[in-house]
């Protein structure tokens, strides 16, 4: 079996629904339910990879209190690997706060904490050197990694057979495009949101051959990028024409940890020697079960049944 690396960003998500307004002063708002969940574009997407049978080691940074405590538990009760995981002293464990509203969207009140220490220091790289697949998730919320330490944890990868995949947590800076250009030459998979594709390329959201060409003409092996509702794209010039993957209808709850499922479900795909098609719609199909519930962790519950919905569900026209 495929050993999976994910590394960068873990998080624990305070989730609670339906949240549409603040209550005044101290007043109180009933809600339906309040969950805490291992999340990031790390740690989520582990959590969701060992859910669908692969083997799994994470790498990253959390402090020395309860919340790390949680995701060290919680990953271990899914048998993934937390060996590296690095605590660190004197910083909390990060941590969101997520009032998700009833249209499934999720406004974030964000604590960076330990994934800010989290540096080249931290990296395990005889264990890096050992693994299948690097999946490489959090830029932007990695200051110590951002950039040139980031291109050299994956140019390294590389270097030692590694396939490489990269997810990222956007946030609006001007220096976007300097802080993933260096890396972009050692990504087999660049993995965002098609919103987050457009903030660092400039380009209107709506143009996606745009972007994907903006991307590709800079070092990118292939551009996958989610898109939500309209489903995905996988593109390279190693294709002769973009691969156009459609979502599944689902009832929507709350679409945290989608891309992350995503990209869980399209590393199985690729560590079973599927075609990329097929990895993008158990990517979407991964995508369609956890947006079904409260959390990045739920509605997937394994491999058979997450194939199941892939091969049996309708789906959305694109």
């Amino acid at each position: 079996m495929s050993t999976i690396m994910t590394m960068g960003v873990h998080i624990l998500d305070i989730l609670g629904r339906h949240v549409d307004r603040i209550p005044p002063g101290q007043n109180i708002d009933l809600l339906d339910e309040i969950r805490l969940t291992v999340a990031g574009t790390a740690a989520g997407t582990a959590v969701d990879l060992a859910k669908l049978g692969a083997n799994v080691v994470t790498v990253g940074a959390i402090g020395k209190d309860e919340l790390g405590n949680f995701i060290v538990d919680t990953m271990n009760r899914y048998g993934i690997r937390t060996d590296y995981l690095v605590r660190k002293d004197g910083v909390q464990t990060s941590a969101t706060m997520l009032p998700i509203r009833h249209n499934g969207e999720r406004p974030a009140l964000h604590v960076l904490g330990a994934n800010a220490q989290f540096s080249l220091d931290d990296i395990p790289w005889d264990a890096l050197k050992s693994v299948d697949y690097l999946h490489f998730g959090g830029t932007y919320l990695l200051p110590k990694l951002d950039g040139a330490p980031m291109a050299e944890v994956l140019k390294f990868a590389k270097q030692h057979g590694v396939t490489t995949t990269c997810d990222i947590l956007a946030v609006p800076r001007e220096d976007m495009l300097g802080v993933i250009l260096p890396s972009l030459p050692y990504i087999d998979y660049f993995m965002p949101g098609i919103e987050e594709a457009a903030m660092i390329s400039g380009l209107p959201v709506e143009d996606t051959d745009a972007i994907v060409e903006f991307f590709l003409a800079r070092g990118l092996r292939y551009a996958v990028f989610t898109m939500g509702g309209r489903g995905s794209i996988i593109a390279s010039r190693e294709l002769p024409a973009p691969i156009r993957v459609p979502a599944f209808k689902v009832p929507v709850v709350d679409s945290t940890g989608c891309g992350d499922a995503y990209c869980a479900g399209f590393l199985v795909g690729l560590s079973k020697g599927w075609s990329l098609e097929q990895c993008g719609l158990l990517g979407a199909a991964s995508a369609a079960l956890v947006i079904t519930g409260l959390g990045s962790d739920a509605g997937i519950v394994d491999f058979d049944s997450t194939l199941q919905l892939m091969q049996t569900a309708e789906r959305l026209p694109m």
